[in-house]
């Protein structure tokens, strides 16, 4: 009978870590095709604005509210690139943090004011209202990576 249950246990346990180790799928997924270092994006952001992009990175941080959002790590130091999805299209899991995450999606650029003041409606007179311009790929999908 132990020799049953050592069995059985070895069949849940092998069950248990082929499942643990299978990829998740966020959204469409992400197609084939070369991965950009977050790195590369971020060092002329400007050159990848409009242009679908697959990144990699270990999710540091996750929307607590819908998980409209995933902030992943970029290959360099201190550096993050932060993903942003439809809200309720797709949803990561508050878990995902410490995964590493592919993303597919378009880079986009989006200027906003360090005041209530739209930086682009100043009026003649007026000091000019300093922009800030924040940069963000907006995900269609997303796959864990099992390494």
């Amino acid at each position: 009978m132990r020799k049953i249950t050592i069995v059985i246990l070895a069949v849940l346990l092998a069950t248990g870590i082929t499942a643990f180790a299978k990829d998740k799928t966020y959204g469409k997924g992400v197609s084939e095709g070369d991965v950009t270092q977050i790195s590369a994006i971020l060092a002329s952001p400007d050159d990848f604005v409009g242009q679908n992009v697959r990144v990699e990175g270990t999710a540091v941080g996750v929307c607590a509210h819908r998980g409209c959002w995933l902030e992943l790590s970029s290959d360099v130091e201190g550096e993050t690139i932060r993903v942003k999805v439809e809200d309720g299209v797709i949803v990561f899991p508050k878990e995902i943090i410490g995964e590493t995450v592919r993303v597919e999606g378009v880079f986009t650029a989006n200027k906003a004011a360090d005041t209530e003041k739209k930086c682009d409606r100043t009026k003649p007179g007026e000091a000019p209202v300093a922009c800030l311009t924040t940069y963000q790929v907006s995900g269609i999908g997303a796959v864990t990576v099992g390494k």
